[in-house]
């Protein structure tokens, strides 16, 4: 029987923009605009890391943990519809939205 070597498996949970993210190094994703320019990086407080066998958590942020993220490109999410509508009354109305997201991509994950 061969013994599998297994990488360094390390995440952190991370919040951006009133959402929660489980990321990896190296992840691409898709989040709610930040307010930074395309090509910038930054650094996002982490509220769970794992790594290996160890898990921290924090209360609410690890200390001395973080993320550092880079934005790749400003993009916009799929178009939603709404519609109202009262029968026997002549009442309607619709509307669209399409979010502005941003792309961005998990450079490092730092424990301390």
């Amino acid at each position: 029987m061969e013994l599998i070597k297994r990488e360094k498996i390390m995440y952190a949970v991370v919040t951006i923009g009133n959402q929660q993210f489980k990321l990896e190094k190296g992840q691409i994703f898709l989040s709610q605009k930040t307010g930074k320019e395309v090509g910038a990086e930054f650094d996002s407080p982490v509220h769970l890391l794992a790594q290996e066998n160890k898990v921290h958590i924090g209360t609410p942020e690890v200390s001395g943990a973080k993320v550092t993220l880079k934005i790749l490109e400003d993009v916009r999410g799929e178009k939603i519809k709404g519609f109202k509508y009262k029968k026997r009354k002549g009442y309607y109305r619709h509307w669209g939205h399409r979010q502005d997201l941003q792309k961005l991509e998990v450079v490092s994950i730092s424990a301390s």
